[in-house]
């Protein structure tokens, strides 16, 4: 009898265990400052809620979790990256930057400070991909040209996925900017996540 008991409880430990493993899913971190944290907008209309839906849609069972944070610069990157590792994530979206330019920064710092997150990641065989952005053309075409060009280049020395202007898909419609002129509407969060899907889509592996 105390054999068949061990047995039943056995048995019973793994059907109830076995849901619990196939419902965990491989963590894709969105990790960025008030573009990625959705400023301004409810939990569901940031571009990674926009992001997880796609996925869901098209097969790919990967947790997407949002670790954007308003006015984050990319100093406060490379202090959260330790946080984002523990999260244990397959992928993550890198988006920093902006707060740096829009408050003029030196931009020799912002790039070490991207090159170390990256560097981070890198060292724990993390998937990346870089988004890339700009600023406002008051910032002047030199500084903007240098700016927009880091980007590029920690792409390239990282061999990183990248993509050059995340908002090249939301300029090009209304209604997808707030209007503080920076920050992404519902809308715009949307067209966000359709910009970052091709690409995210390489880096992932189908029905994981």
């Amino acid at each position: 009898m105390d054999v068949f008991r061990r047995v039943l409880v056995s048995f019973l430990v793994l059907i109830v265990a076995f849901p619990a493993r196939a419902a965990e899913r491989p963590v894709l971190v969105c990790f960025g400052d008030s573009i990625t944290a959705g400023y301004g907008l409810q939990p569901n209309e940031a571009y990674p809620a926009a992001l997880q839906r796609k996925l869901d849609a098209a097969g790919y069972h990967y947790k997407v979790v949002n670790e954007g944070t308003s006015g984050a610069t990319t100093k406060d990157a490379v202090a959260s990256v330790p946080a984002v590792l523990r999260l244990k994530p397959q992928v993550v979206i890198v988006e920093f930057g902006g707060n740096d330019g829009l408050r003029g920064l030196p931009l020799d710092v912002t790039r070490k400070n991207l090159d170390a997150v990256l560097t981070q990641l890198e060292a724990a065989h993390v998937k990346v991909l870089l988004a890339g952005i700009t600023l406002p053309p008051n910032y002047g075409a030199d500084y903007i040209r240098t700016f927009e060009g880091i980007f590029k280049e920690l792409a390239a020395k990282h061999h990183t996925a990248f993509v050059p202007m995340l908002y090249k898909d939301v300029i090009k419609q209304q209604g997808t900017i707030q209007a503080d002129g920076i920050h992404p509407t519902a809308k715009g969060s949307e067209i966000l996540a359709g910009t970052l899907m091709p690409i995210v889509r390489v880096l992932l592996k189908r029905g994981k």
